[in-house]
């Protein structure tokens, strides 16, 4: 294999192009602001299922960003408005046919949206570019109980952990026996759940409560307390990852604390948290709504494509 050639075609390259400057064009016409953050900041997320990739930097410890989450919020508190990024983000230990550890990320905050004006709006992206190659696809929306429930037959608010565990070693294998509710979701989530959604474009949307992240947290109509998060699927396959955004810091200190001491039981790397984001939240951060989309994953859509290497000018094998 020709290692120093272009993974991608040349008519994949100017699609890839195309497909930015759409982007960029679809944010212009709703006034929404690009703005240009660091790949390169002093601290990192400390969400236990995110490795950051380390670095040096005049013998101080820095971090490449696994998304300019953080960056953007501080503008949001600092009265940016309505703003968005386009550009690369990094993670560690993420290889694959769907996974590149550099990557491309789009990622939008709407002041005083919530979720779902965010879903709708993330629709109205996505939609038209399918469209324009003849490729209409139906748009689904989903709580994650509802999915889950149609799978597996129970509800994932409220069976017990030892049962969850003990599907967990069914469909894993024996270590699942003693993992926290958390990763038993998710194991069961991406193994049985992810691969009988629905053709076309999936919103699932009140994600378990122990899943939460950075989004508020608030009780669904059967009084559960589910994470206002929503995740988007094209024809199976994860695409973007979305909140109704925690503004609350000492809410956002408690949650770094939990990731912390999760970290340090699973006997993952230490990673400083971000205390410029509890400042900026401390100041006062609009309600919004905000959400990340894997431009390459789409591209891989778009083209049809069975690897993230076929889309990528380089992908890590090449470089």
């Amino acid at each position: 294999m020709d290692n120093w050639q272009s993974g991608s075609s040349l008519e994949g390259l100017k699609q890839r192009a195309e497909l930015l400057a759409a982007l960029r064009d679809f944010f212009r016409q709703r006034a929404v602001m690009e703005v240009d953050v660091p790949l390169l900041g002093r601290s990192s997320v400390t969400d236990i299922n995110i490795e950051s990739i380390s670095a040096v930097v005049s013998g101080n410890s820095g971090y490449l960003q696994t998304s300019p989450e953080y960056f953007l919020k501080r503008l949001l508190a600092s009265g940016a408005g309505d703003i968005y990024c386009l550009g690369k983000a990094f993670r560690d230990g993420e290889s694959g046919g769907r996974h590149n550890p550099e990557f491309t990320l789009l990622e939008w905050y709407r002041l005083g949206w919530d979720e779902h004006q965010l879903m709708d709006e993330l629709a109205e992206l996505i939609q038209p570019l399918f469209v324009a190659q003849d490729k209409p696809m139906a748009t689904v929306k989903m709580t994650y109980a509802e999915a889950f429930t149609s799978v597996l037959g129970l509800d994932p608010q409220d069976t017990a952990l030892v049962n969850l565990q003990e599907l967990a070693v069914v469909h894993g294998s024996a270590s699942w026996a003693d993992e926290s509710r958390s990763n038993c979701l998710d194991l069961l989530f991406s193994l049985c759940v992810e691969p009988q959604l629905p053709a076309g474009l999936v919103f699932i949307y009140d994600y378990p409560a122990c899943q939460s992240a950075l989004a508020q947290i608030h009780s669904n109509d059967k009084g559960q307390l589910v994470s206002r998060r929503f995740e988007a699927f094209i024809n199976g396959m994860e695409l973007a990852n979305g909140y109704f955004e925690l503004t609350d810091a000492v809410e956002q200190a408690r949650r770094f604390a939990s990731d912390v001491q999760q970290r340090a039981q699973a006997g993952q790397s230490e990673v400083p948290v971000d205390k410029h984001l509890l400042d900026a939240l401390e100041a006062g951060m609009p309600a919004c709504a905000g959400v990340a989309l894997g431009v390459d994953r789409l591209l891989m859509q778009l083209q049809s494509a069975g690897s993230i290497a076929e889309i990528m000018p380089f992908s890590w094998d090449r470089c």
